[in-house]
């Protein structure tokens, strides 16, 4: 056996130690024994030797094609995907550190979940039927947006006739063809850019497309004009709340331009989802807290007259009527269930005396302005694999 055959059985070992463990990754540095993240925390294997510079080498370019291997010399970082059969398939990226080289390779699932058994609130059925405009999946890495927006993709793709195109750096959850043609697009391999992909998507008749990152001024740019010209966009940006989500996309522009996107956005957004994956109260899982926005006409005026301060109040008292919910009510939420506890949500959110009125049941407003709070319904979340 080569060396890059015995690189690869090994890899494949401990990817698989991985999936039986539950994990949501594994980490590869040198002097350090392999670790993978069980509910939010590293912990390294046992039985497993602390790792070399060869070793680590060998590991991460273990399944890089030549070409792939090119990329990695010229630009020492490299995001791509992997799929082991039989186990899992896994998003990669390997970087050199302090002249060596480490990986991080995250587990991501063959089957696409429910909604029912990712919880997701109603509203989120409701974002998928709309025919047009722009919705966003946001918060930080390993949040678990990529699990949300594959799980909306495959709702659109099982109850429409429509062309969906998906751009992915890189492809994370594979979408078979079903009631819809679904054409997947990798960066470095199917296209150059995020921004070139949309341009050219413009000419490939689709009606859903998905943006895997709003993540310069370009694909913003482009991401706008393509649900302003009629399609269904569905993107994810690394933002927190929804207010600071809009303020994100806005600021990315010159000063002279921002008139002109707010109104843009005001006009094509139709919903933010701010996601956070939390230990639950048992510590054998996760939970997801999700704040929602969901814009009315009042909303969009806010946007235009760039007003997004006042949107929380907003979404304080949208909750009934249109499905909208603070980070605050979803987490109050969450320990009414008792599926999380009150140490962590108090952790989480960055408004808790709010917090302590909704989760003693009161309304809180001498800690939100004056404004009424409805009460959030988010429904715990157990992922495992941390998305």
């Amino acid at each position: 056996m080569s060396s890059t055959e015995q690189a690869k059985a090994m890899l494949s070992e401990l990817l698989r130690k991985m999936i039986e463990l539950k994990a949501s990754d594994l980490h590869l540095r040198v002097d350090s024994r392999p670790q993978v993240r069980i509910h939010g925390l590293l912990e390294p294997l046992e039985n497993y030797s602390v790792l070399g510079a060869a070793d680590t080498s060998a590991l991460a370019k273990s399944f890089l094609t030549d070409k792939q291997s090119e990329q990695f010399r010229e630009h020492h970082e490299l995001d791509f995907s992997i799929g082991i059969e039989g186990l899992s398939r896994f998003r990669v990226n390997i970087f050199n550190q302090k002249e060596t080289i480490g990986g991080v390779f995250r587990a991501i699932p063959y089957e696409i979940r429910s909604f029912e058994e990712l919880g997701l609130p109603h509203v989120v059925t409701e974002l998928c039927r709309k025919p047009r405009g722009l919705v966003l999946v946001t918060g930080p890495t390993g949040s678990g947006k990529s699990t949300t927006l594959a799980t909306m993709i495959d709702r659109i793709n099982m109850t429409r006739h429509q062309h969906i195109l998906t751009i992915e750096d890189p492809i994370e959850y594979l979408h078979t063809h079903k009631s819809c043609v679904v054409s997947q697009r990798e960066l470095g391999i199917d296209t150059s850019s995020f921004a070139d992909a949309l341009r050219a998507g413009l000419r490939q008749d689709p009606d859903v497309v998905l943006v895997g990152e709003m993540r310069d001024l370009e694909t913003i740019e482009m991401a706008l004009r393509v649900a302003e010209t009629g399609h269904l966009t569905f993107a994810t940006v690394h933002t927190n709340t929804a207010a600071s989500t809009i303020t994100r996309i806005i600021d990315v522009f010159p000063a002279n331009q921002q008139a002109n996107i707010r109104t843009q956005l005001s006009n094509v957004l139709e919903g933010i989802m701010c996601q956070a994956l939390l230990p639950n109260a048992t510590g054998n899982g996760r939970a997801m807290a999700m704040e929602i926005l969901i814009p009315n006409s009042a909303v969009r005026n806010l946007i235009r007259e760039d007003k997004i301060h006042q949107i929380y109040s907003m979404m304080q008292t949208g909750s009934d009527k249109y499905g909208m919910q603070t980070l605050n009510q979803s987490l109050a939420e969450l320990f009414r269930k008792r599926s999380i506890t009150r140490e962590m949500a108090m952790e989480v959110s960055s408004n808790q005396g709010e917090l302590e009125d909704l989760m003693a049941g009161r309304r809180g407003n001498e800690h939100v302005g004056g404004a009424a709070v409805a009460t959030g319904f988010t429904r715990p979340i157990i992922d495992r694999q941390g998305r």
